[in-house]
């Protein structure tokens, strides 16, 4: 066999060997439904800064577990990546010792995602104010009005007083709600911090009017003793009209 022939054969062996091999690849694409652009699509997938970026988009809520604490915030792991929640982000109040939140379980939400800088910022307050403002709603639900409870004044305003109640809402106390007696001013009469005695009188919008003047005891007023004179004695004569009269 010539050199020419042996290369003609070796290129239509290779040319076979290629169709075939395509053609295996379209038949197992085709059996499994996938093509090569679905595989690219989980590519993207497997990056875990595209499964952050979408959880941000979708607000998904994450447990997680605080694995760090460090200057400002706390550590926590998502998908792999290191995650910071500023402490401002992780209670719905000032947080003393951040320490007391090592190794601890909370839910966050992904807020902020720089895969340029490796910046993964998550949040824990967004999914406390939501849990607190469900538990409002439905402790407001429950309440009736005509409710008595106590209470703890917590601002005072020129318009009314806030109080805290033991049920752990807040209404307002109006001016002219404190006291049966005329109150100029809240202040007058109340500091922040007193505990108070509160009457339900309305809800409303979500809002609640509260009463310590309803529950004052109402003074009864003195009776006046009317005397009526005798009928003898509400006649008059002439004699007595002109008795003193000097003329």
């Amino acid at each position: 066999m010539s050199e020419e022939m042996r290369e003609e054969l070796q290129t239509n062996e290779t040319a076979e060997a290629v169709e075939n091999t395509s053609a295996e690849n379209e038949t197992a694409e085709t059996a499994s439904g996938e093509t090569m652009a679905d595989y690219e699509e989980h590519f993207d997938d497997a990056n875990p800064w595209n499964r952050v970026q979408e959880y941000m988009e979708k607000k998904t809520v994450l447990p997680v577990k605080v694995e760090g604490v460090v200057n400002g915030g706390v550590i926590a792991m998502v998908e792999g990546l290191r995650g910071f929640v500023p402490a401002s982000k992780l209670s719905l109040s000032y947080i003393e010792d951040l320490e007391t939140y090592l190794l601890k379980d909370i839910e966050v939400q992904v807020i902020d995602v720089d895969q340029t800088n490796n910046r993964l910022v998550l949040s824990a307050r967004e999914i406390l104010k939501e849990k607190e403002r469900k538990a409002r709603e439905e402790q407001i639900a429950n309440l009736k009005v005509g409710t008595v409870m106590k209470g703890t004044v917590e601002t005072l305003q020129n318009y009314g007083a806030f109080v805290k109640m033991e049920n752990g809402l807040s209404g307002l106390v109006h001016v002219s709600q404190i006291s049966q007696k005329r109150v100029k001013l809240p202040s007058d009469v109340l500091n922040v911090g007193d505990e108070v005695n509160v009457k339900v009188i309305g809800i409303k919008d979500g809002k609640v009017s509260l009463s310590m003047k309803a529950l004052e005891e109402t003074k009864d007023e003195p009776e006046e003793k009317v005397v009526i004179p005798k009928s003898e004695n509400i006649g008059t004569n002439l004699g007595d009209l002109f008795k003193n009269l000097k003329l």
